[in-house]
């Protein structure tokens, strides 16, 4: 599946279900079993009075991410498994001046974490983790954030 064509499903899926996430305009850069790299652009949306992004605008980067890596596993599995983010903690360490590059490798964490549900039936909650990068001014990891992914199978 082409990285335009993830895109374009992500801001449907966001259009009518989660508004705010399709209002940042987030790009899929790549998205596979193991990872995804995903970019939320830097503009008058997304930016503070100080001209960098806002940090709302980094929490829905990172929501998005885990969101796109937790369908892409579930749509995998072929089975009917709901998902949510149970609670969410971050670590803001620069000020993003430039598009923000949000990078998720786990995605055998969370293949992991459907089999178990599966297998139980019970809800399963894991922490997965989100690194935003600005790679165009320094590459330096400028937030980083740990989400309480939460799986059960309808």
């Amino acid at each position: 599946m082409s990285n335009l064509f993830t895109t374009l499903k992500l801001w449907a899926f966001a259009l009518f279900k989660i508004p705010l996430i399709a209002y940042c305009r987030p790009q899929i850069i790549s998205l596979d079993d193991k990872a995804c790299e995903l970019k939320v652009p830097l503009n008058y949306f997304t930016k503070n009075h100080l001209g960098s992004m806002y940090f709302g605008a980094l929490s829905i980067g990172a929501d998005a991410i885990g969101g796109v890596m937790a369908m892409h596993q579930i749509e995998a599995s072929g089975h009917r498994i709901q998902f949510v983010f149970k609670d969410f903690k971050a670590e803001f360490l620069r000020r993003p001046e430039d598009d923000v590059h949000f990078y998720c490798e786990e995605g055998h964490k969370i293949k992991s974490q459907i089999a178990q549900t599966i297998k139980t039936g019970e809800r399963v909650t894991r922490v997965i983790n989100v690194v935003a990068r600005t790679p165009k001014k320094s590459n330096e990891v400028v937030a980083r954030f740990f989400l309480g992914l939460s799986l059960k199978k309808k």
